[in-house]
């Protein structure tokens, strides 16, 4: 898990704002989430898609975890 304290939260953020959210119009993760609430998941490049998209929030969510936890 060191791999995630040498990642710059800048980068995270960065990441989050811009391949996180692109298209932005409506928030293509959002979209991907709902297909998946759905059962709509299927076709493997929407399943591509919500991995490149997801990606980054994921790491968010590992880096936040990991600060709250080394407290």
């Amino acid at each position: 898990m060191s791999f995630l304290d040498r990642i710059p939260w800048t980068l995270v953020l960065v990441l989050c704002l811009t391949l996180g959210l692109a298209p932005f119009q409506p928030p293509h993760i959002w979209e991907k989430l709902r297909m998946l609430v759905r059962g709509e998941l299927v076709r493997p490049v929407d399943i591509f898609d919500f991995v490149l998209h997801g990606v980054p929030w994921a790491i968010l969510v590992m880096k936040g975890l990991r600060e709250l936890t080394r407290r």
